[in-house]
């Protein structure tokens, strides 16, 4: 065997190192030789593969492990034609050399990245991630790929024009969609772009009037905390003019604008509001509630991409019918404007719940927070830098390397990773931190020191990425009421579990939201539910729990996640789906 070099400058140090390491590994894996190849490893390596070799996420921590993981998969996926991936030229890093690699299987084109270090005078890999790009025979229809457009194939009429198409696609009148996306967020969005790219006949059904509602109905001030490097859909990238930090109103205007771009057939006002599974045939039936009449659609496959958020936790106080002023829950707030020289409570102390409070007290009106229990803080000056590392920045590596970057870190050694980014993180807002403490702001490092990153992966919440509202708070000119939660209403506000009363003329119940397993009980009932895990929480195999991989359920997906999560694993959930309709894999 060899390795293609002949695109990269060999005379680095750094490429060199990594050519030499990859010619050893390609030899052991092309021979299939387990024993070869875990000796181009370190003992305590991470092995993450993205579908390459089992067609599963999974994380591999370790030589017994990894060997497991080789024994059963790497004959029969056979790889081979590892080539350095010319694109990102090998460099160094800190403590060693990262490079990215190409290679295919019998069934699918996939690339790597290896990240080595020096063991006993050798180059050995830490960490390595194996992941598939494209099915064969089904590849991306990008690039030399792209349709060649409709005046311009055989037995094109100009009184048939692409819009015209557009309305025959989108219509589904003559046709079963082979996939039904339900909601039209970033993450229903980016996956039904990788499923039509990849050549399944997709439909996304939007509850709402327009695509990016989701974002657009949110409260008035809400701004998205992630940078903009971090924030693209696949392959659309924002314009370089594009803010650092994106309003609500805008991001939801290029969703709409993406679909559109990205020719992604959606109905919108379109209520899905009765299922069935056939598992003799293997599709859904779905009933479907749109402006135009009831629709039935039959699927194979489903996914659910109504977003963590889309089951409001909304706790059953009890006076809420005797209470003289208004309460809603936090997803319904919209503005503060209406509430100047009024009395509010804020009930939780999450990043909703501080943003809105900021929102009503710029509007005049008199806040009081109450925090129930303690909230990790960092701010968007120090925190933000710190949580996107290098690879989401001006001037850093293409999205599409950074995305390879971050994939090629497994979940718990982010979490590893974490725990001195949350110390350093904290030391550079010390004095912010110093100023909450003073007032009596509970706060706490995230599950066992991990910050932000472990609340994200636990239950995407619990955090708040500091904006201004902190500086409100510590400057008391927001009133905290600290370590008691909601016992019941009043006829004029609320009264706490210590026996404390707020007088109130709105109550914002910043209370969270139930597991993203209940909104698939809500829609498709308890025998899909019960068979799907809880989303979110690192699972025993290092992943994510429910997301981007089956749930149990036949044909039935979760898609969900920030803006960078959703562009990089819309991509590996679709692989999975069109893999199976396409009979490259069992179903």
């Amino acid at each position: 065997m060899s390795v293609d070099t002949t695109r990269v400058a060999v005379d680095h140090d750094a490429a060199r190192v990594f050519v030499d390491w990859l010619r050893d590994f390609a030899a052991a894996m092309e021979s299939g030789s387990v024993t070869e190849a875990t000796a181009t490893l370190t003992k305590e390596c991470w092995w993450r593969d993205l579908l390459a070799l089992s067609w599963d996420l999974g994380t591999y921590h370790g030589s017994e492990r990894i060997t497991s993981l080789l024994d059963v998969h790497v004959r029969q996926a056979r790889p081979t034609r590892f080539e350095l991936d010319a694109g990102f030229e090998p460099h160094p890093i800190e403590g060693g050399v990262e490079g990215v690699f190409t290679f295919e299987t019998t069934t699918a084109w996939c690339r790597g990245v290896a990240r080595l270090t020096q063991v006993d005078g050798g180059w050995r890999a830490s960490t390595v991630m194996t992941g598939m790009e494209d099915v064969k025979g089904h590849e991306r229809a990008l690039g030399s790929r792209r349709p060649i457009g409709p005046r311009h194939v055989e037995g094109a009429r100009s009184t048939h024009n692409w819009k015209d198409q557009r309305l025959v696609d989108v219509s589904f009148a003559d046709r079963e969609p082979d996939v039904v996306v339900i909601g039209a967020g970033q993450g229903g969005l980016a996956v039904a772009a990788n499923l039509t790219l990849m050549g399944l006949d997709t439909l996304v059904l939007e509850k709402s009037e327009r695509v990016g509602d989701g974002w657009r109905k949110r409260y008035h001030s809400l701004v998205l905390h992630d940078p903009v490097w971090a924030d693209h859909l696949p392959y659309l990238p924002f314009p370089d003019s594009w803010p650092i930090y994106s309003a609500k109103d805008k991001i939801a205007d290029w969703f709409e604008f993406y679909a559109e771009a990205m020719e992604l057939n959606v109905w919108t006002e379109a209520d899905m509001f009765d299922s069935s599974y056939d598992a003799g045939d293997g599709r859904w039936t779905l009933r479907i509630r749109t402006p135009h009449g009831e629709r039935v659609v039959r699927p194979q496959d489903v996914i659910l991409a109504t977003g963590a958020a889309a089951e409001v936790n909304l706790p059953e106080v009890p006076g809420r019918d005797r209470f003289a002023g208004v309460t809603y829950h936090s997803s319904a707030h919209t503005s503060g404007a209406d509430w100047s020289g009024k009395k509010v409570v804020v009930i939780g102390a999450g990043n909703s719940a501080h943003d809105i409070v900021q929102d009503l007290f710029e509007s005049g009106a008199d806040v009081t927070l109450v925090q129930r229990s303690s909230t990790y803080i960092m701010s968007q000056e120090f925190g933000i830098p710190a949580l996107f590392g290098a690879n989401f920045v001006e001037g850093g590596p293409p999205t599409e390397y950074a995305d390879l970057m971050a994939s090629a870190t497994p979940w718990p050694l982010v979490l590893e990773y974490a725990v001195e980014g949350t110390k350093a993180t904290a030391a550079l807002d010390a004095d912010l931190l110093a100023s909450l403490d003073a007032v009596g702001f509970r706060r706490n490092d995230g599950p066992d020191g991990t910050g932000l990153m472990g609340y994200a992966l636990a239950r995407g919440g619990g955090y708040y990425i500091d904006v201004g509202c902190s500086r409100l708070i510590a400057e008391r000119k927001v009133s905290l009421v600290q370590g008691a939660g909601l016992a019941e209403f009043t006829d004029a506000g609320v009264r706490l579990t210590d026996g404390r009363e707020i007088d109130a003329d709105l109550v914002v119940l910043a209370t969270g939201y139930k597991n993203m397993r209940e909104t698939a009980r809500r829609l498709f009932g308890d025998e899909v539910a019960d068979r799907c895990p809880p989303v979110l929480g690192i699972d025993e195999d290092g992943e994510i729990s429910g997301l981007y991989r089956r749930t149990g359920a036949p044909g039935f997906w979760f898609m969900a996640g920030p803006l960078a999560w959703v562009r990089i694993y819309s991509k590996h959930l679709a692989l999975q789906i069109t893999a199976r309709q396409k009979g490259v894999v069992p179903r």
